[in-house]
Formats: structure tokens, C-alpha cells, sequence
């Protein structure tokens, strides 16, 4: 009973939720890259289920709130301001925080991560450019506050499979 008590909060219901779907988008990437199961790497996997967990959860849940009280109202308007503003802010910070910490959780050097988020940043973000706008602008206008951080989770399963694809084969802005 105490879990299902905890998963009322908005908060622990998002941890539960990217506990699951990172991982399982990660593995997913894998899979489409044409690994079979006996070559999945599962550590690689707890990993993103680490970040998504304790990392993006808790800032995607205090960004919904930040928003939430700058911006009340709940209107087509209002989540158009919402969503490009989280593209000029949130989006850029999401970006960087995954590629410079998971290269960090794979053994990376600092020098390293940077040189990995400089080379594949500016794919991430302009793709996030085209993605998180449309999902932002619904969430905002039209699913309640307390759905808001599962409504995203939901729609960052597909992002997921997209970053760890950035993330493992190398995709950058090379010409």
C-alpha cells in the first residue's frame, strides 16, 4: 500500500516510469542496431536507467513545476510561450547534462565528454528543435499538471531510443 501512496506524488510516479522506459529504450536502440540478445550490454542499459531515473526525472518534474507557476493558465498560448521557451532553456541544459554525464558513467574523461557533447550536441538539439515543441505544447495545454512528468516519460521513450542512438553510433554534425 505504501507504494502505491508514494506513486501519488507526481515526482515518484516520473522516477518509476524513466526507471523503466530509459532502460528499455536504450535496449530497444540496441536491438535496432541489429544486436541479438546475447550481445545486448544490460550495464550499458542500467546506466540510462540510472540517469533517466535520479537525473531526468527530478529535473523534468522541477522544470513542469517552475513552469506551472510562472505560467498558470492552461491554454494554447500559454503552452506555445512554455514549449519554446523550454527549447531555449531546458532543452540545450537536457542535451549537454546526458551526453557530457553518460560519458562520464562510460569511463570518459572530462576532456572527453566535452569533446563528445561538442560533436554531437548541435544533431541532438536541432532534432529536439523539431520534436519537443509539438509534445510540449500538448502537454502544457491540454494534460493536467499531475500527469505532466508520465505524459512526457511517455514521449522521451521515443527521444530515448534517439539519444542512444546519437550516444552509441557516433550520429554528429560531421559532413
Amino acid at each position: 500500500m505504501l507504494f502505491f501512496k508514494v506513486l501519488k506524488h507526481p515526482l515518484a510516479r516520473g522516477m518509476v516510469t524513466y526507471s523503466v522506459l530509459w532502460p528499455t529504450a536504450n535496449l530497444v536502440q540496441q536491438s535496432l542496431d541489429g544486436r541479438s540478445y546475447d550481445a545486448l550490454d544490460f550495464v550499458q542499459s542500467l546506466r540510462y536507467g540510472l540517469y533517466g531515473t535520479f537525473y531526468v526525472a527530478p529535473t523534468i518534474y522541477g522544470w513542469v513545476k517552475i513552469t506551472s507557476i510562472m505560467w498558470p493558465k492552461i491554454n494554447l498560448r500559454t503552452a506555445m510561450i512554455k514549449a519554446i521557451i523550454e527549447q531555449a532553456t531546458y532543452g540545450p541544459f537536457a542535451g549537454i547534462s546526458f551526453l557530457y554525464i553518460m560519458s562520464l558513467t562510460e569511463g570518459k574523461t572530462a576532456v572527453e565528454a566535452v569533446k563528445e557533447v561538442k560533436l554531437k550536441f548541435p544533431t541532438t538539439y536541432t532534432v529536439g528543435l523539431a520534436f519537443w515543441p509539438f509534445i510540449q505544447t500538448i502537454n502544457f495545454a491540454c494534460i493536467p499538471e499531475r500527469n505532466r512528468v508520465l505524459f512526457v516519460a511517455t514521449c522521451s521513450f521515443v527521444w530515448t531510443v534517439f539519444l542512444a542512438s546519437i550516444k552509441n553510433n557516433c550520429i554528429s554534425n560531421q559532413n
